[in-house]
């Protein structure tokens, strides 16, 4: 007989397997998607494939497969286009339309672009497409820092509030919406009190547009007025278990120490993603502190045990 201890142990592991299995679902769904050609389901379709949180989805999809969602589809479309120009009446306008490009031009660029040969090229070199499908069955991946150890501490945070303003696009210009925080607080005479620097990031920006980059930048300061002028809002944060991982460097950087937080210290933690947005803890000011020794801390939220 278990101890209760050891039960939600196990329970956590069942739990964890499941999330890490909603990925499997994902993958599946998108190759169906595929072959019947369907339209591909947004993110919030896929993350309710998966099971997962939106807060979670993206994230963890990258960091346990070593590419995007959006690369996964690229990928398994050529793949596809590739099986389909093994067929022996195959036309690329047909293989074209097929795997879900608008033209035959644009996978011919798609080809040339990733295999350096044209679709007729590779429909009648049997071996040539042989090697690429061999390729492309499997993610390239992209693990940084892979064999970099992580010192991550689990701990609970007590909540904390802070003042938000959303920035949607370029990673390179959050500190306007910082600055627009910050511009607040000093006209309500609490520029003084700042106690916390935060950001929260909606989207990867390595992977995404510009323009549909979303990231929170907030400020804590203690207490928030009861009354926030828009776009300026509360956002409650902290508040239960936390896995905390401290990161020197550039803060560009944060997205890729993320996604290996969740690679490598994840999977064997036994421990579940809670249903609550991912944070950067920012330690210095860029304005202040050289590049290479900025601090921040990256807090992932835990289901409670």
């Amino acid at each position: 007989m278990l101890s209760h201890p050891e039960m939600e142990k196990v329970m956590s592991r069942i739990a964890q397997i499941r999330q890490r299995h909603g990925i499997d679902r994902v993958i599946a769904h998108l190759q169906d998607c595929l072959r019947q050609g369907h339209p591909l389901p947004d993110l919030e379709v896929l993350a309710a494939i998966a099971h997962q949180s939106p807060f979670h989805f993206h994230r963890l999809y990258r960091a346990l497969t070593g590419e995007t969602p959006g690369r996964t589809v690229a990928r398994l479309r050529l793949l596809h286009a590739l099986q389909l120009l093994a067929q022996a009446d195959s036309r690329v306008t047909e293989v074209a339309l097929k795997v879900g490009y608008e033209s035959p031009q644009a996978l011919a660029r798609a080809c040339r672009q990733a295999f350096d040969a044209t679709p007729s090229a590779l429909r009648e070199d049997a071996a040539l497409r042989s090697y690429w499908q061999q390729q492309f069955a499997l993610p390239a991946g992209d693990h940084a820092n892979e064999e970099v150890p992580l010192q991550v501490k689990v701990t609970t945070l007590e909540p904390f509030d802070v003042v938000v303003v959303r920035q949607r696009g370029a990673f390179d210009d959050l500190d306007q919406a910082f600055g627009q925080v910050y511009a607040w607080a000093a006209e309500q005479g609490l520029a003084g009190q700042l106690q916390q620097l935060v950001g929260i990031a909606y989207t990867d920006h390595r992977d995404m547009p510009k323009r549909e980059c979303e990231f929170d930048c907030g400020m804590g300061f203690g207490h928030v007025p009861a009354s926030l002028p828009a776009p300026l809002r509360q956002l409650t944060l902290g508040d239960g278990e936390y896995a905390v991982l401290h990161h020197v460097g550039s803060y560009a950087g944060l997205e890729a120490a993320a996604n290996a937080l969740l690679r490598q210290w994840w999977p064997d933690s036994g421990r579940v993603l809670r249903d609550a947005p991912l944070y950067y803890h920012y330690l210095d000011d860029p304005e202040d502190v050289p590049e290479a020794i900025l601090r921040a801390d990256i807090c992932v939220p835990l289901q409670p045990r």
